[in-house]
């Protein structure tokens, strides 16, 4: 048996399920909705999904809380709708990868719920587990990252565990061998059922410092959040120790392992670091990770020094790993919000969808993207993410980037018969998918165009990348694969600009993309607002 690697310069959409289609009128979306729409994933030409946790939980953390590795939560349906999903998928040519919350679970998991009844009983050594300091207090100064301290006391134990996340999600010790064979055990349950890959969250969170060192303070101008807001009091440290230890490559090396008995199992890895990108570069080896990815990119910043900055960056730590690259997901605010400064334009949700898709790696797109969702304003009253509620008006957490699909003009928008989880803003329902279906110009219709032409250009699936100097806010590279060299521009502003070709450069223009094309006269390009050019060059 031979590897594929389907997953070098693949297409990856992310389904969050309680937002993709509800079929029995919870107002929740469920596994059947995905399969009911899986033949609209296949149309849209992307090669695999990867869906956010379905696994038993109290939804603390909407399913990011796992009481149950193996088996479905009834809100989304059975492992028989799972079995259903994944044999449709697979029918239709489209991979399946599923999210594995590795690092901590919940406290309704039935290992937490034995470890905390003792000091002695079998699993009491499985999370992590620390005695006060003499004055009662928590073991060190760790954070969490959902707000105040990392630690929680638990009077059966008179003792603190560990949660960086909720403190209801809890961490494992992964220090204990028991823990990690537990935990390969229940991937390999996934993966004997036949799914093609793994998204790891908060991968680099499995093992913490052994000393329960303190976190160095982080001085008030570094306190640049990726994911998190910067008022967050998990700015105000340098996370050295209580996640990143150098203990979880080994862990990550039995992990390939596993993966490697199934020869087109494949694994992504979700890392945030102090340094994500050199982490990445530590993390994705033939003896590791297959693909990773960080936050580099779903932060404020779109600027073409930005973005060249920070892809040079990972190519010169990464020498023969391969990353994935994604500016939306379902953490942080919508990229056509982000990035538009209050123009989420159609012609921006098209291009951010090329520019991640022309870079060189794997690609996530969110659902919606495809659409050009901007970001949702969900009112206080109407909030269900924990993360926003406590650090609401500062920061509204992430329900607004987790609003349902809207797939019609139907009531509920198409999503659901019963009164949806989320509210369904008024200007997602004017761009849903059957509207954009109807319009050759729609995002959707050439978001479909484009990703049909990527496939057909080797350079942009599995080609190396250079960059090119060129003036904000142009941002331009050069693509090379299999004989065929392919300069790709694009014009990041709401404005039309003209840039001179580099000296020597050759250019054929390319058709067919279906983007907002740029023309060539004379060596100089002239291009329109969030405008692109693709050519061929010698």
């Amino acid at each position: 048996m031979t590897k594929n690697n389907w997953w070098r310069g693949a297409v990856i959409y992310q389904i969050y399920p309680r937002s993709f289609l509800d079929t029995n009128g919870d107002g929740v979306g469920d596994l059947p909705g995905i399969v009911e729409k899986l033949d609209y994933i296949a149309g849209l030409g992307v090669d695999a999904i990867w869906i956010s946790p379905f696994f038993k939980s109290p939804m603390a953390d909407f399913g990011y809380d796992i009481a149950d590795y193996r088996d479905v939560d009834p809100l989304f349906g059975t492992l028989a709708d799972f079995d259903r999903l994944l044999a449709k998928a697979h029918t239709l040519g489209v991979k399946v990868m599923i999210d594995q919350v590795l690092s901590h679970c919940s406290v309704e998991h039935a290992w937490f719920k034995e470890s905390r009844e003792s000091r002695e009983n079998p699993k009491a050594d499985w999370y992590v587990w620390a005695d006060p300091k003499e004055d009662g207090t928590p073991p060190n100064n760790w954070m969490s990252l959902f707000g105040g301290v990392a630690w929680r006391w638990e009077p059966r134990r008179e003792q603190y565990y560990l949660h960086n996340f909720l403190a209801s999600q809890p961490d494992l010790n992964f220090h204990n061998p028991a823990v990690q064979q537990a935990t390969l055990d229940n991937v390999q349950f996934w993966l004997d059922r036949g799914v093609d890959g793994l998204r790891l969250d908060a991968i680099n969170f499995c093992f913490h410092d052994a000393q329960l060192r303190d976190n160095p303070p982080k001085p008030k101008e570094q306190r640049v959040g990726r994911g998190f807001s910067p008022d967050n009091p998990y700015a105000y440290q340098y996370h050295y120790y209580n996640n990143t230890q150098p203990e979880n490559v080994a862990f990550l090396e039995r992990l390939r392992g596993l993966l490697d008995r199934y020869p087109d199992a494949a694994a992504l890895g979700e890392i945030s670091s102090e340094d994500s990108l050199a982490t990445t570069a530590e993390y994705v080896t033939d003896q590791r990770l297959h693909m990773g990815y960080s936050f580099e990119l779903l932060t404020e910043d779109g600027s073409a020094a930005y973005i060249r900055g920070t892809v040079e960056r990972l190519e010169a730590a990464m020498a023969g790993g391969w990353p994935c690259w994604a500016v939306s997901n379902h953490d942080v605010q919508r990229a056509v919000t982000r990035w538009g400064n209050g123009d989420p334009s159609p012609a921006l949700a098209a291009q951010l969808v090329a520019l991640v898709c022309s870079l060189r790696g794997s690609v996530c797109l969110y659902q919606g993207e495809e659409l050009g969702l901007p970001e949702a304003d969900v009112p206080y009253e109407a909030l269900q993410d924990p993360y926003g509620k406590t650090f609401w008006p500062n920061f509204k957490g992430r329900d607004g980037c987790r609003t349902p699909m809207p797939w019609n003009d139907e009531g509920q928008a198409g999503f659901s018969d019963g009164q949806p989880w989320l509210p369904i803003p008024a200007e997602h329902r004017t761009i849903n998918v059957a509207r954009q279906e109807a319009d050759p110009a729609s995002v959707l219709n050439r978001v479909r165009g484009f990703l049909a032409w990527r496939r057909t250009q080797p350079a942009l699936r599995s080609g190396s990348i250079r960059f090119l100097d060129a003036p904000e806010p142009v941002l331009a590279f050069v693509r090379e694969a299999d004989g065929q060299r392919l300069l790709v521009v694009f014009n990041l502003s709401a404005s039309a600009v003209q840039w001179p070709l580099p000296g020597g450069i050759v250019a054929e223009t390319l058709e067919g993309h279906g983007l907002q094309q740029a023309t060539c006269d004379g060596g100089t390009l002239s291009m329109p607002a969030r405008g692109v050019y693709f050519a061929s060059i010698a």
